[in-house]
């Protein structure tokens, strides 16, 4: 009887629920009618006038597109006409040379579809960081770098390095300027010279600003080279210090091995950059006896590329970071270039169109000689950086 009385209780409660429940009515009331026309009526002027703009730039933007494709196709045409001259010792002419300036869009901008809801600013992929780099080293090959107790330790060793290797301290010291801010740490990382906690713009790291990828192809290339390296400090230096060498150079074979599993071609070195095994190769930069033979080798690789192709003995720091900017083939093509050229043959001939695309500096300095000067003035200003000045000691 109990449990009867507490059902009827229950179905009371809900009937009264029931009544009390706001109506719904089942048609759009007569104001929502009266909306409904109106918002579909400027919808469709909307649209209306978003595809008369779109197809005004469609057809803007597709007159520009074509000239840009012709002129980039002529760009690289006459990039591989001056390679295939210089194979046959022939002359490279200034006319070899693209001598225009590349197209620009310059017609109404790209329309946005109303009938679609504003779209969310895409996100940016992330790019992975120190922290990224030291956990990937953990983790795929159970190594932590050795991390200088100070700033002007790694310094010392990144100098007596790059000295050794035959690098003048102008050299060292204005592409530092260049390309670490004048101030930048031995983990500096590109986006992040200026605020830590910002974000990076790409895996590019340390003095000279090495990418993964560039981390990955130097390991495979002059690998061996290191661990003989690492070999003659460990059989003169103290029983533990020659043990932790020892252990270095195992893990160090491990990211040749990897390094070298794929075709020594930068596209298949990309790839493994960015794997975690690649990522734990790059933290190799932050290790203060590895770390300053990479940030080395990537500078001194140009010089030796220049020095085979018949180039001057000593780059200026400037001709340098031009051959470490655009890659040593067209670096060296640009430097090579008589004094009077140089006024007039535009920086897009060394490019490739993405690269162009996404240097703001080599469009506004749109001519090779403008964009050297630039970089001078650059240099000229972060060389007065107390980063700067502490490595210029350091070479003392």
């Amino acid at each position: 009887m109990a449990i009867n009385a507490n059902y009827r209780r229950v179905g009371f409660m809900l009937a009264v629920a029931l009544i009390l429940l706001p109506v719904t009515p089942n048609a759009q009331s007569g104001a929502g009618r009266a909306e409904q026309p109106a918002v579909s009526s400027s919808l469709a002027a909307a649209m209306a006038q978003y595809r008369r703009a779109f197809e005004e730039y469609a057809r803007a933007y597709e007159a520009y597109a074509a000239l840009a494709s012709a002129y980039w196709n002529s760009i690289s045409e006459k990039r591989h006409l001056r390679a295939s001259k210089r194979a046959n010792n022939e002359q490279v002419l200034l006319t070899d040379y693209v001598l225009d300036q590349p197209p620009v869009y310059t017609g109404p901008p790209k329309p946005r579809d109303p009938s679609k809801p504003e779209e969310e600013q895409a996100h940016e992929a992330y790019v992975p960081i120190v922290a990224d780099f030291l956990t990937a080293a953990q983790q795929e090959f159970k190594f932590t770098p050795r991390l200088p107790h100070s700033e002007t330790e790694f310094k010392r060793a990144y100098a007596e390095v790059a000295l050794a290797a035959g690098l003048t301290k102008d050299q060292i010291v204005r592409i530092y300027g260049f390309e670490a801010s004048g101030n930048g740490t031995y983990d500096v990382e590109a986006g992040l010279e200026y605020n830590k906690h910002g974000r990076a713009i790409t895996t590019a790291l340390g003095y000279n600003q090495l990418l993964a990828t560039n981390t990955v192809e130097i390991v495979a290339e002059k690998g061996r080279q290191f661990i003989n390296d690492l070999a003659a400090r460990a059989a003169k230096s103290p029983e533990d210090t020659s043990r932790a060498l020892v252990g270095k150079i195992a893990v160090l074979g491990k990211m040749i091995d990897f390094s070298r599993s794929v075709p020594d071609d930068w596209s298949r070195h990309e790839q493994l950059a960015n794997t975690q095994k690649g990522l734990g190769i790059h933290a190799m930069n932050l290790d203060l006896d590895v770390g300053p033979l990479l940030q080395t080798q990537k500078l001194l690789d140009s010089v030796l590329f220049a020095r085979r192709k018949g180039g001057r003995e000593a780059l200026t720091a400037a001709e340098l970071e031009m051959m470490n900017l655009t890659g040593d083939g067209n670096g060296f093509d640009m430097i090579m270039l008589p004094p009077t050229w140089r006024e007039k043959v535009p920086t897009s001939n060394f490019f490739h169109r993405n690269g162009y695309k996404d240097n703001p500096v080599a469009q506004r300095n749109n001519v090779v000689a403008r964009l050297i000067a630039a970089t001078d003035a650059r240099m000229d200003q972060e060389m007065t950086k107390p980063g700067a000045r502490e490595l210029a000691a350091a070479l003392q």
